[in-house]
């Protein structure tokens, strides 16, 4: 399993705070973003898989707009957590 309760933790702590804060706006963008790139990786061997391409495009749509809410809250986290995370934008 790509996605264990230490993995999550870990994202928690680096991006929202500490591991408990899974709330957070940066948290949730940061685990959004793992799990992206996950399912790319797993769309590249797998083309014909289109439930999962549907979960991807889902997830993608989710994360724009947890950043769009970011960018109204507060710019310069928004702008810090794109170059953090390599988000294109």
């Amino acid at each position: 399993m790509y996605l264990t309760k230490e993995v999550k933790k870990e994202i928690f702590k680096k991006h929202g705070g500490n591991e408990n804060n899974t709330g957070s706006t940066e948290g949730q963008v940061a685990l959004f973003t793992h799990r992206i790139n996950h399912l790319t990786g797993h769309l590249k061997n797998n083309r014909k898989d289109f439930n999962t391409e549907r979960s991807l495009v889902m997830l993608v749509g989710k994360r724009r707009s947890l950043l769009d809410y970011l960018k109204k809250k507060d710019i310069e986290k928004y702008r810090e957590l794109i170059k953090e995370l390599n988000i294109r934008k």
